[in-house]
């Protein structure tokens, strides 16, 4: 539990003396307060927390972070010069403490209770699969400790903060992800947690068709190791199949430890089995043991998930048995269900989320499959994650892997376009603009042995194409 003396220190440096006042918790959002709360007061374009102080207070809240002066309607502590005012006098009503800036005072605050908490916290940034390895990751460290998953929707200087200070001594490790698409404020919140492990997942560097995508997570991820703290208290976490691992390398103060397919890695593979929509086994090697593992996930790029956990693991002291109880999580980031359909085709439907992660994921994973390779894209419109560039990194990508491409809706257009400049023939390509005239094209084009993906985001009836195609319809 916080006290109002701690948060007097975080904000000015100095620990006040005989003020022990508990803080239950640290809200921006007046409809939560309850007795013992402490309300920030934070401006925003569609309502200003300074309007809702009154309401905090009405609903318990004891005390207010602000900036704006409301001296003439609440007792103010002023903090604005950085120092304790003399003399230290705390109301005993509910009153307010004054900043210049209050979501630079969550900040401050927020990084105060990281450092006494001495949190455990690894930090994960990429931009394919990062989010199915920070699954496979949260389910590995909660074999031996109290694991606490803060999701890419919480990096900013909002949630960010505000989870952190709800993380009491029950969490021993903290798993983050780290948005790389913003390089300024993937550096500002980085330095925001200080995580001490820093696993590089996947740079995104396989898609040279966006080279301005590219170059942005390079900044982001540069950013990220240098960072790290130095060695030994900070470890970053390196593929060495990675061309680009020893400029990556080089950029960190911490320890590296790498790991892939390459025996120079720490941590290496070999013998890699596939065994189809079943998942794939392969041997794991560190310095001079080896053990088998399986995981549930499809194709290559699963085993390189694999060895980031297993990395992060160890580092955390975790057994080689607590590491293969972790990979065996079925993993939520590609939502697969595989269906047999008909002339001895098998569908694998994807249609929860149609994001550019996971789209690029489902065809990397399509591509390490055998057969003849149909993709079936529709319109993908989750919120912000796909522009125009990622269309084309889509359709790039699938002429990469596919023998047939079949795009559905509107925006789908954009990614047949692609394809085709990509270098997959026209022939080969097909644009409809329903998920029926879908159904209708792949009725007569399947055949012995293809596998298809249907790839599209919830809700826009992408889910209808693969029951229509299954051997019961």
């Amino acid at each position: 539990m916080f006290t109002l003396a701690e948060v007097i220190e975080a904000l000015t440096c100095t620990r006040p003396a005989h003020i022990d006042r508990p803080i239950a918790k640290v809200i921006a959002d007046s409809r939560q307060a309850q007795p013992g709360v402490l309300f920030i007061a934070l401006p925003g374009k569609r309502a200003d927390g300074h309007n809702y102080v009154g309401d905090a207070f009405h609903r318990g809240a004891s005390m207010a972070i602000i900036q704006r002066d409301l001296s003439s309607l609440f007792p103010v502590v002023d903090l604005r010069q950085g120092a304790l005012p003399i003399p230290m006098v705390v109301p005993d009503v509910p009153f307010c403490l004054r900043v210049t800036d209050t979501r630079q005072a969550l900040g401050k605050i927020a990084l105060f209770w990281r450092r006494k908490q001495k949190l455990h916290i690894a930090a994960i940034i990429g931009s394919v699969d990062q989010s199915s390895t920070k699954e496979y990751l949260v389910e590995t460290l909660s074999q031996r400790y109290p694991t606490l998953s803060i999701p890419k929707s919480q990096f900013d200087d909002l949630g960010l903060p505000l989870t952190i200070l709800q993380v009491t001594d029950a969490a021993e490790r903290i798993v983050i992800e780290v948005d790389p698409t913003d390089p300024i404020k993937a550096s500002s919140l980085i330095g925001l947690i200080e995580p001490s492990l820093g696993l590089l997942a996947d740079p995104g560097y396989p898609y040279p068709s966006s080279a301005g995508y590219r170059e942005t997570i390079a900044r982001s991820v540069d950013q990220f190791l240098q960072t790290l703290p130095s060695a030994p208290l900070g470890v970053a976490i390196l593929n060495r199949d990675d061309p680009h691992f020893d400029a990556l390398a080089a950029q960190t103060p911490a320890a590296v430890l790498s790991y892939g397919l390459d025996p120079l890695a720490d941590i290496w593979a070999d013998e890699i089995e596939s065994q189809g929509v079943e998942g794939i086994r392969f041997r794991v090697h560190l310095f001079e043991d080896s053990l088998y593992l399986r995981m549930p996930l499809i194709g290559n790029r699963s085993v390189h998930t694999a060895l980031q956990v297993a990395a992060v693991g160890l580092v955390e002291g975790l057994t080689w048995h607590d590491i293969a109880a972790g990979l065996q999580l079925k993993s939520d980031q590609l939502h697969l269900a595989t269906i047999a359909a008909r002339n001895g085709a098998t569908i694998l439907e994807d249609t929860y989320n149609a994001s550019l992660e996971s789209t690029l994921a489902a065809l990397n994973l399509l591509g390490e499959l055998e057969g003849r390779k149909i993709a079936v894209i529709g319109d993908m419109v989750e919120p912000g994650s796909i522009g125009e560039e990622g269309r084309q990194m889509v359709g790039a990508r699938a002429a990469g892997v596919v023998q047939e491409l079949v795009t559905v809706g509107e925006e789908a257009k954009e990614i047949a376009s692609a394809a085709k400049q990509a270098g997959l023939p026209s022939q080969s390509i097909t644009w409809v603009q329903t998920a029926q005239d879908a159904i209708d094209h792949l009725h007569t084009k399947l055949n012995f042995g293809d596998v298809v993906l249907v790839k599209g985001a919830h809700g826009t009836s992408m889910d209808c194409i693969a029951p229509a195609l299954a051997v019961a319809s």
